[in-house]
């Protein structure tokens, strides 16, 4: 193999692990497709954590309705909104997810609690999330632990669980 076809092997592989990578990280059941599940470090001792994670609806409308973990006593599903000068944080029933829509699950809008953990959070970590759907049914998905990008930090990650 002469020098220019190695690289197109090694570009090739690299593209092909990319690929891995992000389809390794969704998932989908009926018609809703389950983008990037993740969750922020947590410090010793902190008994709650947020997961986050993106949800288009391809089909009719649909509700996530609730979800758990192994990792945490119970998951509840929240929404945080600015009302005059104070943020909001409340546990609701569902999140409505109407069709041909992407309802993005995120810091400082729709998320999940996860209360009463049971270990910290760790960076790297995996960790095994059910959802339930009001139609499509349930499935698992794997959340990955990862530190919050600068825009993420920004948007209010700070004051998530001041309950």
């Amino acid at each position: 193999m002469n020098t220019r076809n190695i690289r197109r092997l090694i570009a090739g592989s690299a593209i092909a692990l990319a690929t891995l990578a992000v389809s390794a990280n969704t998932y989908k059941i009926g018609s809703i497709d389950i983008g990037q599940p993740s969750a922020r470090p947590t410090a010793p001792g902190q008994k709650s954590g947020t997961a986050y994670m993106k949800l288009t609806n391809k089909g009719a409308a649909d509700r996530l309705i609730s979800a758990s973990t192994g990792a945490a006593a119970s998951v509840e599903l929240h929404t945080m909104a600015i009302e005059g000068d104070v943020m909001k944080m409340r546990q609701i029933d569902a999140i409505e997810l109407p069709s041909g829509q992407l309802v993005e699950l995120k810091s400082g809008g729709y998320h999940l609690s996860l209360v009463g953990l049971k270990a910290p959070l760790k960076s790297g970590d995996k960790v095994p999330l059910k959802l339930k759907f009001e139609k499509a049914g349930e499935v698992e998905v794997m959340i990955q632990v990862e530190p919050a990008k600068p825009a993420d930090a920004k948007a209010g990650s700070a004051h998530e669980h001041a309950h």
